[in-house]
This record gives structure tokens, sequence and C-alpha cells, in this order.
């Protein structure tokens, strides 16, 4: 395979993973009731549903407190896709130094999401992209390696 295809490999996955960080970002953002979105797993780890939960007179303001911590995790996601999506267009990831920057921190942050994930909301819907976001790291990294420089 020759080497423009090969960096295609490695630029690809790191985009793909960028942008669809963001269009979550954004559907947590945009969304009136975010918490609905992984509603399950939530009602889970609560061990109450949100209709009893929003009930109680103490939690009155509970779902504006809720709009506020979903639309800041929505614009984090956008920021870090942003910020993905950034490093990636400016590198190129051409270096091996840019590729091991950026396969490094997404290794540690999926490796941080994970943790999360499985200990305290393992029936997430969102686990299948959490496995192809890492799908995507393994296939960067593994074209990585192929490019000599």
């Amino acid at each position: 395979m020759d080497k423009k295809k090969i960096h295609n490999l490695v630029l690809a996955p790191m985009v793909l993973i960028s942008l669809v960080v963001i269009i979550m970002g954004a559907a947590w953002c945009i969304h009136p009731e975010p918490w609905l979105l992984d509603r399950p797993p939530n009602e889970a780890l609560l061990q109450t549903s949100f209709n009893n939960l929003f009930s109680a007179k103490i939690n009155t303001h509970l779902p504006a407190y809720l709009i506020v911590i979903y639309k800041f995790f929505g614009l984090w996601l956008i920021s870090i896709g942003l910020l993905i999506l950034a490093y990636t267009y400016v590198t190129r990831l051409g270096t091996t130094l840019a590729r091991n920057v950026i396969h490094t921190a997404l290794f540690l942050i999926l490796i941080a999401v994970y943790y999360l994930v499985f200990n305290f909301i393992p029936t997430s819907p969102f686990m299948p992209i959490l496995f192809g976001f890492t799908v995507c790291l393994l296939c960067s990294r593994y074209y990585s390696k192929q490019l000599k420089e």
C-alpha cells in the first residue's frame, strides 16, 4: 500500500472520532431534556425514575439544574471534538510525535471513559460508540506504525 493511503488510514479515524464527538455534544446541547438521551442507565444509577425524582417538592428545580449540567457536558464534548479536529488538521498527523501525542491522549481519555461506563452506567446506549472509537483509535495506531518517516 502506498504512503498516501496509509496516511489517510491514520488520519480518517481521528477525523471520524472528532466529528462523532461534536455531533454527540451538539445533541446534548440542543435536546430540551438531555438526560432522556440515556434515560435507562441514568434511572438504574439513581435507582428511581425521573418522574419520581421530579415529583418530589424538593426537586422542583432539578430539571433546570440537569439542563445546565448536560449542556455543559455537551459543550465539553464539542470542545474536545473541535480540539481533536483542529490538532489533526493543523498537524495532518504527519510526524511520529504528532501521531503519538494524539493517540496517547485519546487512549487515556478512552480508558477513563471505559472506567466510568463500566463502573457506573454499564447499560449505556452509547457503548457501541465507545467501542467504535476504540476501533478507530486502534486502526489509526496500527496504520501509524506502518508509516516510515
